[in-house]
């Protein structure tokens, strides 16, 4: 049928949203002024002329788009000064968490002995102080909590965000009484992290209904934004649908049947059910983390950064082992361990999203299913065709898809032995050996994925899956810089076939005239164009919005808002700008 494919309609909107995004920053710090005016209706923070000056010494492209930043800290406004200052001590002093402290214009890692072992205590923190090394001279005194941990710790519960009262509120009585008894690190069989999220839904939500939250779906359907498009649906169904978005808004609240599907909500580490300020590097929607930027993005190292340097220990621009586009294998590739969530409770790792992925979607299905395809016949056309192939005939031709190391397998149903026999396993590789292929995917791990940055700065085109915000949320466009997939990930393979044209099977399937006309190119060139420039995109993206000094503008920023609300008198902490009209 002759009819327009919708990821080109995609990408032309993504490019449009994005060019709009970086002409309306604002030019001058009058403007900036007048934006954050407008935006948040209030004056911006005291230094923050300081602030736009390093910005824009460092050519930051994003001055305006800080709208995740002032949400997160949007709940602290509620409480004075005195109480925020008392909390993000108390805070402090939980196990998984890090204390820094801005005293006398230094930042200064506090270690407090809380008598719990954690194998990533102070990571994060020292990596937060580093990214304030360049502006701490500028700052008042305050504390920061740091999350110790990638996961987002603070779930409040809804009758508790919309009637605060029914919460102490005056912090003094100590953080035992705040949190109803002892804090412990982890759950202890005395709960879950789905129990705790779903009481941050509303009461009418599917979520709060005992059953409905704990029923699956059986349709296993994934009601994500989609761009809709019924001209293929009678066979395709959702292998056709392509999210406009990521999944990082995604309502778990009325779709409590999801939360099966992501390990995040079967973490080990206790969350915490009252208003504190913790400094995180990603949050899943409902949660009421403070977003930072991730010591991986930061600061390189061997594991996470594209272009490392064995000798000198530093990054570079271009990595040893990248090779031209023309030479990139035409597969999708993906290696990584099984982790991905916890055991509490225990016996749900083979639907965590890692799991579902190699499992049940990609590699290491070899079943008689079959997978709806569409794409143009003759290859290059605007003629399409949609038919059904063989899932282990097309994963067999586009798939290289494995774990490389199994842990927590004591969780999984069946143990070690079971899981290695559902799941491929690979000899692990080094980062550079992903630069071999022209498709990376980057799914989410016990957190946000920390090799996202990595793939982007590479010359391969990243499919991301996350369910998680994070700093640069607001910065970044789907279908411009990366390509967004669903939870369900069904729509992978008619991602592949629009970028990359039909394999054998798919024209097997339909008997079309390329099998047997030699002259006929079955790539798809326009969309290997597309594909390029998509991969060229993120790697701009990366080397103008997503380098390490534009976390530092976003810290100083933080840093900046957060010490205004650190103060008893508030209003002596905004910023006059001397005649500029209000």
């Amino acid at each position: 049928m002759d009819i327009p494919h919708p990821i080109p309609v995609l990408m032309a909107e993504a490019e449009d949203k994005y060019r709009d995004l970086l002409a309306k920053q604002s030019k001058t710090l009058a403007d900036a002024v007048n934006e954050y005016r407008r935006r948040y209706k209030r004056e911006p923070p005291k230094g923050f002329g300081d602030w736009w000056k390093f910005a824009v010494e460092h050519k930051a492209k994003m001055v305006d788009e800080y709208d995740g930043l002032l949400e997160d800290l949007a709940p602290f406004w509620e409480m004075p000064g005195e109480e925020l200052r008392r909390r993000a001590l108390q805070v402090g002093n939980l196990p998984s968490v890090d204390l820094v402290r801005m005293k006398d214009g230094k930042a200064v890692l506090m270690n407090i002995e809380k008598g719990f072992v954690d194998s990533e205590v102070s990571a994060r923190a020292k990596g937060f102080v580093a990214m304030t090394l360049k502006f701490q001279s500028k700052l008042p005194d305050m504390d920061f909590p740091i999350n110790a941990k990638a996961e987002g710790r603070v779930l409040v519960p809804w009758e508790h965000r919309q009637f605060p009262n029914m919460t102490e509120q005056n912090s003094s009585v100590g953080i035992d009484v705040m949190l109803g008894g002892e804090f412990t690190p982890d759950w202890r069989d005395t709960g879950n992290v789905w129990e705790a999220f779903r009481r941050t839904c509303h009461p009418d939500s599917q979520a709060r209904r005992l059953f409905s939250s704990i029923r699956f779906n059986a349709q296993g359907k994934n009601p994500v934004n989609y761009f809709d498009s019924t001209d293929f649906g009678s066979e395709s169904g959702d292998d056709f649908h392509f999210p406009k978005q990521l999944d990082n808004k995604f309502d778990f609240c009325n779709n409590p049947w999801a939360h099966y599907n992501h390990g995040h909500f079967f973490s080990d580490w206790r969350t915490i059910p009252v208003l504190y300020p913790l400094f995180s590097p990603g949050k899943a929607a409902g949660y009421s983390d403070i977003r930072v930027p991730s010591h991986y993005y930061h600061n390189p190292a061997p594991r996470y950064t594209y272009g490392w340097d064995d000798i000198n220990q530093v990054a570079k621009e271009f990595d040893d082992m990248e090779i031209p586009w023309q030479s990139k294998e035409n597969t999708i590739f993906w290696r990584g361990a099984t982790t991905g969530g916890g055991s509490s409770p225990a016996g749900f790792a083979a639907t965590y999203h890692r799991h579902r992925y190699v499992l049940v979607r990609l590699a290491s299905d070899h079943s008689d299913n079959q997978r709806a395809v569409v794409f143009s016949d003759p290859p290059n056309s605007a003629s399409y065709r949609q038919v059904k192939v063989p899932i282990a005939k097309i994963n067999n031709e586009i798939m290289d898809v494995a774990f490389v190391k199994s842990t927590g397998y004591s969780n999984y149903p069946g143990g070690r032995a079971a899981m290695r026999k559902a799941h491929r396993f690979a000899e692990s590789v080094p980062l550079g050996h992903h630069w071999k292929y022209k498709y990376l995917v980057d799914i989410d791990g016990m957190g946000y994925s920390a090799r996202f940055f990595s793939f982007l700065a590479s010359d391969s085109a990243v499919i991301k899956s996350t369910v998680y915000l994070e700093f640069f949320s607001d910065w970044i466009q789907p279908w411009l810089h990366f390509i967004p997939l669903s939870q369900g990930y069904h729509e992978i393979y008619n991602v592949f076939s629009f970028f990359s044209g039909p394999t054998e099977s798919m024209l097997q399937a339909t008997n079309s005239s390329a099998i047997h006309d030699e002259s006929i190119v079955r790539k798809s060139e326009d969309g290997d164009r597309r594909l390029r420039r998509i991969a060229r995109a993120g790697k701009q993206w990366k080397k103008t919005v997503g380098r390490t000094i534009d976390m530092e503008v976003y810290v100083y920023r933080l840093c900046l808002e957060w010490a205004r609300l650190w103060a008893d008198d508030r209003d002596s902490m905004n910023f006059t700008m001397p005649g500029l009209l209000g």
